[in-house]
């Protein structure tokens, strides 16, 4: 297959943003334009990356207490 440079270097770019190989970014595009799905990828845990994975019991709190007043808001103005 010979594509053109600045197509393989996008290629290239959107793989590793991804965290995937190049033969799978070509397979699931090859896949998607024949119209034929392929199986998931495997996904490692954790999805998100954080600095500081640890959450309390006050970091749960906060939210909840935000979601409640976002659903106030949203009753009381539609």
């Amino acid at each position: 297959m010979d594509l053109p440079d600045e197509l393989m270097r996008a290629a290239k770019a959107r793989a590793a943003t991804r965290g995937e190989s190049l033969k799978d970014l070509f397979e699931r595009a090859v896949a998607t334009e024949i119209g034929r799905s392929r199986p998931g990828r495997r996904v490692s845990f954790p999805l998100v990356g954080s600095d500081d994975p640890t959450v309390t019991q006050a970091d749960i709190e906060a939210a909840d207490a935000l979601a409640q007043e976002a659903d106030d808001l949203h009753q009381a103005f539609g």
